[in-house]
């Protein structure tokens, strides 16, 4: 009964949240709605809750609707990624290693903490190797959920602010499920279940989500189907992502988020600036636009970011596989350069 009264408060609150930034002609409105009400929630003293399982049928969602941008015609264009992808893997490094300086000069962090905290990418890996290797799991936690909380804030609001850019009606970038036929749904659950398996065989980082994202990304690209996931099944997900978000601060004080949101701002702040400067360099050489860019490379959570950039009318084709090969190379490559660091370190 206790768990089903935290579902409700999680869910409730990411409703009220969303309504009421829909109302205001917020970008972003399910997802940043939700995320500001569950938080804020957690903070003062609820204890909301989405469920585990509910979470991955929405991350798989996400999935789909992300693999269902990857038509055809791209596969021309893919082969031009490869100076963006290298880009980005610089900066990624130098992210991570400019962010653990920091945060060992700002903190009273460890070096573990610090390294394992500023590593851009795969929030729940990061938090059991740093602490496998004797880091402070909660203080990692903490560090990449605020990470994403700043940076999924700041982006949608920049554009508009900034750029004038609104948000795209969803409506106009996805299905309606009244119009889903009974074919296309065996496709849709069919390619999520397959996926997410094979995706976790693999032991591929965030599997849910990345699985069905290859699994439709195939479908479409073969041009075996054209679907898309329904906007309301979308909304839904928005929702459920956010309020998870918010969840993730629950058991915290305000004095806890208070004593983090310095190091944090400031860390977040260098991603975004190494993020901004690489976007600019490779917008300026042509390479793409730097909207486009700039999404690709910031380093918030991979269903975040993607969809901010379907909710910008971004190519989410283009900012999805970025995402991925973020998240793959961090968590390939933390874990090592750690140890090299480590011996360097013992060296002296």
């Amino acid at each position: 009964m206790i768990r089903l009264r935290s579902w409700a408060v999680a869910l409730g609150l990411g409703g009220v949240g969303g309504s009421l930034f829909a109302a205001l002609d917020l970008p972003l409105p399910w997802m940043l709605g939700a995320l500001t009400a569950v938080t804020l929630a957690s903070l003062g003293g609820l204890r909301p809750e989405i469920p585990a399982s509910m979470r991955s049928v929405m991350i798989a969602v996400l999935g789909l609707m992300l693999g269902s941008a990857f038509s055809p015609d791209l596969l021309a264009r893919i082969g031009r990624w490869s100076d963006s992808l290298l880009v980005l893997t610089l900066a990624t490094l130098a992210s991570g290693l400019l962010v653990t300086f920091y945060l060992r000069r700002t903190s009273k962090m460890s070096r573990v903490t610090a390294f394992f905290a500023a590593a851009p990418g795969g929030i729940n890996e990061m938090v059991l190797t740093g602490g496998a290797m004797g880091g402070d799991e909660r203080t990692i936690a903490l560090s990449h959920s605020l990470r994403i909380l700043l940076i999924v804030f700041t982006v949608p609001f920049g554009y508009r602010l900034i750029a004038h850019v609104h948000s795209v009606p969803m409506a106009e970038s996805m299905g309606r499920l009244a119009d889903l036929g009974g074919m296309d749904a065996l496709v849709m659950l069919g390619s999520a279940v397959a996926g997410a398996a094979l995706a976790r065989l693999a032991r591929l980082p965030a599997w849910m989500l990345t699985g069905p994202m290859l699994s439709s990304a195939g479908l479409h690209l073969a041009g075996l189907t054209a679907f898309r996931p329904p906007a309301e099944l979308v909304v839904l997900a928005q929702l459920v992502t956010g309020a998870s978000i918010g969840c993730r601060f629950r058991g915290l004080s305000w004095s806890d988020m208070a004593g983090m949101a310095r190091p944090a701002m400031g860390a977040t702040a260098i991603m975004l600036v190494l993020s901004a400067g690489a976007a600019g360099l490779l917008a300026a050489g042509g390479h793409s636009s730097f909207g486009v860019l700039l999404l690709a490379f910031v380093p918030g959570g991979i269903a975040e970011m993607c969809l901010v950039a379907l909710a910008l009318g971004q190519d989410v084709a283009f900012v999805s596989t970025h995402h991925v090969v973020r998240v793959v190379m961090v968590i390939m490559l933390a874990p090592p350069i750690f140890k090299l660091l480590e011996r360097r370190e013992s060296r002296r």
